[in-house]
């Protein structure tokens, strides 16, 4: 019989980063540990990541949306002045 390794499941890029902010807050936020108490700090912990990520995704979102219109703006600009090269090429006089 052969044996099979059981991988786990890769975790999506927001819980990545969910969890990497999760782990250096909490880091930050070590001493307060005895404080608070270890269930409730990692309760608040948890909802601290879940705002910063979605706030991380809305900004990563909206630059990629801002490219993309730059991209747009730059392709037509070329386009047109490709056009007009081309439309005064046409007119200029044949001897």
């Amino acid at each position: 019989m052969s044996q099979q390794e059981t991988v786990a499941p890769e975790l999506s890029p927001k819980k990545k980063v969910r969890k990497e902010i999760g782990e250096k807050v909490a880091g930050a936020l070590a001493d307060y540990k005895q404080e608070l108490g270890e269930k409730a700090l990692a309760t608040h912990v948890h909802k601290i990541s879940k705002l910063i990520s979605r706030d991380l995704e809305k900004v990563i979102k909206k630059r990629e949306k801002t490219a993309k219109k730059e991209r747009t703006k730059k392709a037509r600009k070329a386009r047109k002045a490709r056009k007009t090269t081309k439309a005064s090429a046409k007119q200029a006089p044949k001897q």
